[in-house]
């Protein structure tokens, strides 16, 4: 019995040495206490309750510099989406993370803090502890408190180059942080690069892309549904896009309502705003939409009142009652310079307003809101004031509510094919005038009783003449688009007969009809990006599905002879000529003056270019 008490000593002994040699194996799955910390050396990391994501120290490529961070875990390819102490790294192999004076704190190999939380509060009681949650938040709270009120610092409110589903982008007056993404330097270096997206509070709230201090892209201002200057961005069931304007905050934030759905917006090291969605079949990160997309997507590219529109040529375009301020440098398709009136406002009385549908409403920082009038009451609103130049609502849902007005000079404008919003530029009555139709109402009142009978034969026979033609050119245009779907819709169905081994087979080919904005939102709204060839005919463009399916979508140009019956004949040809060796057709799509025949895309260019080089 002697021996006894030895034998305690010893295994005491042996277990204090396990406790001060592996640290690592005292922390909790989720959690950080007091007592515990995390090392580079023992290689040990903190995993969300869910596994979706895990926070531990890593470094970048071959780089010998260290980080602390958070990635995903539920998914194969390692994606980082936060960045402790991304302009501090650890310089060696040696680093540790342990809450030490109510603080998270990184320290390095001389045990001096790198990186820290930096909370200078008031006298914390109850002991700390740090959780990592599920929805890749990394938070420091009262180890007795798992409530809201009992956190006392979060990683949401300090993004690195990432915002995930339920983090806020935007002001908070409560913690007076305003939260922006930051690019990486490089795609291996995660210190602060030069590119930023940040919400700009002022005004109508919008959001920039900044090169440093320079402005790149403007979302638009919010909607109601979405941000004016992103018609692709539409509400998907398992996502929901939130905009909130209060006292209390201005922030924009998303949220994914399907658990196994992966989604996240970042900025990458060269400047591109990108939306990428997990697929899992795939084992890769599908990108859902991006911008700067295209040369109208450039910040101030028409300049002032001038507005851009990728389908014209050149893409700058004065708005009615302005002309270009240069013309010799607008001449070559130079729009910087803007565009001037052609007439002063009076402001006394007969100014009007020039409506423009589907545009992206001008910066909106200097602008005025009052959400509690509407578009009639918004116009007087603008008339009484000589500074106005030009008035919106702020909510398209429904008829339209709030009221948005500027003053001064409008600029970063333009126009989509579907999607924006409309705007009402201010102009004197000169302008709102069609000087042609008022000389023709000159002109027909002086014309007597006998030239109008005179006329009226003419046109008459005219009429008869044209009536033997396509029943579309007198269809009106409000039923153009109906009628060319019926069109297609009940004779873009093919009978042919196959003799396959001396038997009959009938098939029937049906072309399914696609819609416009499923083809727009593909070809990310026929960005120059995305341009294949062009032609007499139109242009070809390159398009991705939100299935992951490519295709190439020949889009008829809007002068183009072709009409709908050439068009429908084209199709049945084509949908008859389905041979392994040929190109093969998958749909069409009409809508109004759009005319579209997608294709199924294939790789190694076009035969011309192999055959002329």
């Amino acid at each position: 019995m002697r021996g006894l008490p030895n034998f305690y000593h010893s295994y005491t002994f042996f277990f204090f040495f396990l406790l001060i040699l592996f640290p690592a194996y005292s922390i909790s799955a989720n959690t950080l206490s007091a007592s515990e910390s995390l090392t580079i050396s023992s290689n040990n990391t903190i995993v969300s309750p869910g596994n979706v994501f895990e926070l531990g120290f890593f470094k970048p490529g071959l780089d010998s510099r260290w980080y602390l961070g958070i990635w995903y875990k539920a998914i194969s390819k390692r994606t980082y989406v936060w960045v402790a102490n991304r302009d501090t790294p650890l310089s060696s192999s040696i680093g540790t993370l342990k809450i030490s004076d109510s603080n998270l704190v990184v320290l390095d190999q001389s045990d001096t803090p790198v990186w820290s939380t930096n909370l200078t509060g008031g006298d914390v009681r109850s002991p700390l502890v740090a959780e990592l949650l599920d929805n890749g938040n990394f938070v420091l709270r009262d180890s007795k408190n798992s409530a809201p009120d009992g956190v006392l610092w979060q990683s949401f409110d300090f993004p690195t180059d990432t915002l995930l589903p339920e983090m806020k982008l935007g002001w908070d007056a409560k913690t007076g942080f305003n939260r922006f993404i930051r690019s990486w330097k490089s795609p291996d270096d995660p210190s602060s690069g030069d590119f930023s997206f940040k919400l700009e509070t002022e005004g109508f709230p919008e959001i920039f892309l900044w090169n440093r201090e320079s402005r790149m892209y403007r979302s638009g201002p919010w909607n109601g549904i979405r941000f004016s200057g992103v018609p692709e961005m539409q509400p998907f069931e398992y996502m929901v896009f939130n905009f909130t304007t209060s006292k209390e905050e201005v922030t924009y934030s998303f949220r994914i309502t399907k658990s196994d759905v992966y989604s996240r917006l970042s900025i990458s090291s060269s400047g591109l705003l990108q939306r990428f969605t997990w697929i899992e079949t795939a084992q890769n990160w599908n990108q859902f939409w991006y911008a700067p997309k295209d040369q109208c997507d450039e910040y101030k590219e028409c300049g002032v009142y001038g507005y851009c529109d990728s389908n014209t040529s050149p893409v700058c375009n004065c708005i009615k009652g302005f002309k270009p301020r240069n013309p010799q440098v607008w001449g070559l398709r130079d729009g910087s310079d803007g565009c001037v009136r052609k007439t002063l406002l009076s402001c006394g009385g007969g100014d009007g307003f020039v409506r423009l549908k589907k545009m992206k409403l001008p910066d909106t920082t200097t602008a005025s809101v009052d959400r509690g009038i509407g578009v009639k009451e918004c116009e007087q609103k603008c008339l009484r004031d000589c500074n106005c130049t030009a008035f919106a609502n702020t909510d398209i849902r429904g008829s339209g509510s709030g009221c948005v007005t500027w003053t001064g000079e409008l600029f970063d404008i333009r126009n989509y094919a579907k999607g924006g919003q409309d705007l009402y530029v201010r102009l004197a009555a000169t302008d709102l005038e069609d000087k042609r139709n008022r000389s023709a109402k000159i002109i027909g009142s002086s014309i007597g009783v006998s030239v109008l009978l005179l006329l009226s034969f003419i046109i008459f026979f005219l009429w008869k003449r044209k009536q033997k033609r396509s029943i579309l050119i007198e269809t009106p245009i409000v039923d153009h688009q109906l009628r060319s779907r019926d069109l297609l819709m009940n004779e873009v169905v093919i009978s042919s007969r196959r003799h396959i081994s001396r038997e009959n087979n009938t098939d029937d080919l049906e072309l399914p009809l696609m819609e416009f904005e499923e083809v727009a939102m593909a070809t990310n709204n026929f960005s120059n990006a995305n341009k294949l060839g062009q032609g007499g005919f139109g242009i070809v463009y390159k398009g991705k599905l939100l299935d992951g399916q490519e295709m190439a979508v020949k889009r008829l140009s809007k002068t183009s002879v072709q009409g709908t019956d050439e068009f429908k004949n084209e199709v049945k040809l084509i949908a008859r000529l389905q041979h392994i060796n040929l190109v093969r057709l998958l749909a069409c799509c009409v809508d109004a003056g759009e005319k579209m025949l997608i294709y199924e895309y294939l790789e190694n260019l076009s035969l011309d270019s192999h055959l002329f080089g």
